[in-house]
């Protein structure tokens, strides 16, 4: 029999779930528009793990995050990962090629794919839009021996092979020129990577960027022949190199080290694969790079530039998504207060929607009696009007305080602005706590009258508040003016801004605090009735699970007869159908909207408790940032999730059983087909408007 281990590694198990997204790419169901936008979304998260994980091996070894490697070196991991990458690329290029563009061309659009367009009038349109366009971004530079030369984190090359000319038609005198190399940065941020060429017998054609520089390289190097090119990537390290937390101002180090992802350490090489090797042999040693380094690739890189391949067929060919739900019971409020002190609220993003999010802050920046506003700030929009209704609050007299957490990867620079912007406003700002990340999703509105507290409203969430990521994803935003939550939020802010203060939670579960008590505990119970001959359950939904402590109890919840389904959408480090793990199920749903809500529930029948979080099972979660997990405790509440729940659970359309080997497994379809986004919209719609 085979031995399995008892953990999968938490990046060759996130590979898996970038796999199943190219599986949507594949899907001949979707439209060829929704299928490009997969193979998007694919390219896109590949580059942020070679940037972020495959660094990890490299640069930045952290034991308590690799610690799923088996006893094997980060070497033998890397060379595992790239086989496997390897093998997804060559799937991800018969996609593209075979079926796609392939399809696209019977639709009636051409996209050449290196072949110099036979049209005159393409030809002439090509050298004009060369000459005037593109030619005063390229900036050709020689690459000579013995000088290292550099190349810009994920940007596209041309790498070119050429010769001198001579004034000989000496056969053998050409053939013994030497070989000299030339790169060309392609322009990709300042024009567009598709260029739409003049119609032509009723077809759209277009042309990479890529291509057409290509055809014109001769004209950037006239005293040489362009014998051939390839397009190439290098993406790098994207750690801020920040080792010390604790001493100096984190924020300007932040602030000052954005910059070093632009020239950190290489991860991941990329190529055109039909690069000869003694070519790719020159590019190793002329960058620097090592043989871990390389990865073949596609003709054309950067595939994430297809989120803006042009649609001429719109909306036809594409999917297109419903609008939000408004809600006609919240919208006959007219207030927000007063549909909260009515009873909570809950929303689900994005079937709901987020309006009513910027309507609560917005209601109080304007609110006489509110005095204070209390946000925390992971990932925003780039012109947020969440920020826009703090300002407006700051403006109007409200003291407004705002934890910015500044070391969101990807985001810091954003959030940075952010804050200065609402600084100079009048908001006031904290900053990372050190060695701590707040992940935490909430809000907090103050009203008081004469000095005392009257009614206030808190707002808690599983995703963050950026009005357009929840027209993408699947989350829950939750109000309440319930004194227990307002007590605790009132102790988490606090603590924010003084971290020497005993606090205690009514509601919450906090990490850093009582999370993880309370959370083994309610594990402990299921495990306790099912030993006693009763029905143990747990449903555990969250984008991933890696702690080997709370997969530990999860295996000793199964192996007391603990029912336990776990929806998880990404990273799985938990080993299914072994004797340990016999009664654990892991879904896996990747669909049109992506999966981010995490939900907890624990117990079955009357018994059943219901969270809703921020936190996933992963070590950065548990270990290094604050976390919060609250009940939903109304029962029309409740029922909503529960259904929602359901539709997951029976899910036979976009849903997969993850086995014992990281696959991905088709659910035979018993009866009609579920698909529980679609099913959610159309519970929602019942009983909603549609904007």
């Amino acid at each position: 029999m085979l031995h399995l281990p008892k953990y999968f590694n938490r990046d060759i198990s996130w590979l898996s779930f970038n796999y199943r997204v190219l599986e949507e790419a594949a899907d001949p169901k979707l439209p060829l528009y929704e299928r490009l936008k997969f193979l998007a979304i694919y390219s896109s998260n590949l580059d942020e793990f070679y940037k972020v994980r495959v660094a990890e091996y490299k640069y930045n070894f952290d034991p308590e995050e690799l610690e799923g490697i088996q006893g094997s070196s980060p070497v033998k991991v890397l060379k595992q990962i790239n086989a496997i990458v390897d093998q997804q690329l060559r799937e991800f290029s018969r996609i593209f090629h075979n079926e796609i563009l392939a399809g696209l061309y019977k639709e009636g659009l051409m996209l050449y794919q290196g072949e110099v367009p036979s049209s005159p009038e393409h030809q002439k349109f090509i050298r004009n839009y060369f000459y005037d366009e593109v030619i005063p971004y390229l900036q050709p530079v020689l690459l000579t021996k013995g000088t290292r030369s550099f190349l810009r984190d994920n940007r596209l090359y041309l790498a070119i092979r050429l010769y001198r000319k001579k004034n000989t038609k000496d056969e053998e005198r050409l053939k013994r020129r030497r070989a000299r190399y030339a790169i060309v940065k392609l322009p990709t941020n300042d024009l567009p990577r598709f260029i739409r060429l003049p119609d032509s017998n009723n077809q759209y054609h277009f042309l990479f960027l890529d291509d057409l520089v290509r055809f014109n390289l001769q004209e950037l190097f006239p005293g040489y022949d362009v014998e051939s090119s390839y397009c190439i990537k290098l993406l790098r390290d994207a750690d801020l190199g920040i080792e010390d937390e604790f001493s100096g101002d984190l924020v300007e180090k932040i602030r000052r080290n954005i910059g070093l992802r632009k020239v950190g350490e290489p991860t991941l090489f990329t190529y055109d694969r039909d690069m000869p090797d003694d070519f790719l042999h020159v590019l190793k040693d002329t960058f620097g790079l090592y043989k871990e380094d390389l990865l073949a690739g596609e003709r054309y890189l950067s595939f994430q530039h297809f989120f803006s391949f042009p649609n001429p067929f719109a909306p036809r060919l594409q999917l297109n998504l419903p609008a939000p739900l408004h809600s006609s019971e919240l919208d006959n409020y007219g207030s927000m207060f007063a549909a909260i002190k009515d009873k909570d609220r809950l929303l689900h993003f994005p079937y709901e929607s987020f309006d009513y999010v910027l309507r609560f802050l917005n209601e109080a920046s304007s609110d006489p009696k509110v005095e204070e506003i209390k946000v925390t700030q992971y990932r925003v929009a780039t012109n947020s009007a969440v920020v826009n209704a703090l300002i407006s609050a700051a403006r109007n007299g409200k003291r407004v305080t705002v934890f910015v957490e500044v070391k969101a990867r990807f985001d810091e620079e954003n959030n940075l602005n952010l804050a200065r912007l609402m600084e100079e406003a009048g908001v006031r700002i904290i900053y990372s706590l050190p060695g701590l990340k707040v992940h935490a999703k909430m809000a907090l509105v103050i009203r008081r009258a004469g000095g005392v507290r009257k009614r206030s409203y808190a707002y808690l969430s599983t995703g963050n508040f950026n009005e357009k990521t929840a027209r993408l994803y699947s989350d829950y935003g939750y109000f309440t003016c319930k004194e227990p939550f307002l007590y605790d939020l009132e102790e988490l802010f606090e603590y924010f801004e003084n971290q020497q203060l005993n606090i205690s939670f009514k509601k919450l579960m906090v990490t850093q605090f009582n999370f993880k008590n309370v959370l083994a505990s309610k594990i402990d119970r299921e495990i306790d009735i099912a030993r006693k001959g009763g029905f143990g359950y747990m449903l555990l939904k969250m984008n991933g699970i890696q702690n080997k402590v709370f997969i530990n109890k999860l295996y000793e919840a199964s192996e007391a007869g603990v029912k336990i389904d776990l929806i998880i959408r990404g990273i799985c480090s938990v080993v299914p159908n072994q004797p340990f793990s016999r009664n654990i199920r892991i879904i896996r749903i990747v669909d049109s909207y992506l999966e981010h809500s995490r939900v907890w529930v624990f117990g079955e029948g009357e018994r059943r408790e219901l969270f809703m979080t921020s936190a996933d099972w992963m070590n950065r979660n548990i270990n290094r940032r604050i976390e919060i997990a609250f009940p939903i405790e109304e029962p029309e509440l409740r029922a909503e999730v529960f259904k929602i729940l359901d539709f997951q659970l029976k899910d036979n359309v976009k849903a997969r059983i993850i086995n014992e080997h990281l696959e991905n497994c088709v659910i035979p379809g018993n009866g009609l087909p579920v698909r529980s986004q679609w099913e959610t919209y159309k519970m929602f719609e019942s009983g909603k408007q549609i904007l």
